[in-house]
């Protein structure tokens, strides 16, 4: 099946940059939010990230008048065309609110496109829906999408080989490093980061050292390039406690508890980043 029309659903962090990265690569891309708001919002970083690349010299300015002119902005689900291809769902990580999307979606798009979920831990298998299993795949890309070049390609239970096949010649397209992942809890990049992360705050939780020390020691002794809190301030520490509860709860196994610490943050609304607090401060 050849893809040529895409369907983004989330203008955020993540949907942006996987509408851009299409874009950017000639696909014809639409780009659905539930408002004005949150789908200009999207469009703005997208132009300021492709600004960023003007500056860099890695782009022109012909080449972003071209990917802006290749986004289409679609308000509403129920509005995203019949005749995509390729539907990737980046909203946040909550199952309910995913496979919602699905069956709502499920309804509206031709037969034979392929559905794709951006999640970072939720299971591909329980993601899919009923009558598309084998059309159902797992597409998790690293943030910042424009920069990162990994995408998890997850195979649910009944994911078909032509489906797996089909999505890794879009990655390598994107000129993505495509990485094949059996539906697990957490794939393989949170499965290993999160629980270092939650370790590197039970570390601060327990005294062991100063939140400074210890992302300088990950820095400097294991050559990361930012330390576990800086890193989980960049992701937001209510995605890092979703995606350990998916690991605690899908595993049944202690080592993955949460820590009391991320989230008594959470529950305060220092998130990080986002919220100009977390572990550290941000302006």
């Amino acid at each position: 099946m050849e893809i040529k029309l895409i369907s983004v659903i989330g203008a955020g962090t993540m949907g942006n940059g996987i509408a851009h990265v299409f874009a950017m690569r000639k696909f014809k891309v639409n780009l659905v939010e539930t408002n004005n708001e949150l789908l200009n919002k999207g469009i703005t970083t997208i132009t300021k990230n492709l600004d960023r690349q003007i500056k860099k010299g890695s782009i022109t300015e012909k080449e972003k008048t071209e990917t802006l002119s290749n986004i289409n902005p679609v308000i509403g689900i129920e509005n995203v065309p019949s005749e995509s291809d390729l539907i990737i769902e980046a909203v946040y990580e909550n199952k309910e609110t995913k496979v919602n999307i699905f069956n709502t979606l499920q309804k509206i798009i031709k037969p034979e496109s392929i559905f794709a979920s951006n999640t970072s831990s939720i299971s591909i298998t329980e993601l899919s829906v009923s009558n598309r299993p084998d059309k159902f795949i797992g597409m998790h890309f690293m943030n910042p999408v424009p920069v990162m070049q990994l995408v998890e390609i997850i195979r649910g239970y009944s994911t078909s080989d032509e489906t797996f096949q089909t999505i890794k010649k879009i990655a390598i397209k994107l000129d993505k490093v495509p990485v094949e992942v059996f539906d697990y809890p957490g794939f393989i990049s949170n499965r290993i980061l999160m629980p270092m992360i939650n370790e590197a705050i039970f570390a601060l939780l327990e005294g062991v050292a100063s939140k400074e020390d210890i992302d300088t020691v990950m820095k400097l002794g294991m050559n990361h390039p930012m330390g576990p809190l800086t890193l989980a301030d960049f992701i937001g520490l209510d995605v890092c406690l979703a995606i350990m509860e998916v690991l605690y709860n899908g595993f049944n196994d202690p080592k993955y508890r949460p820590c009391p610490l991320l989230k008594k943050m959470v529950a305060a609304k220092k998130l990080g980043r986002k919220t100009g607090e977390g572990f550290f401060k941000y302006e």
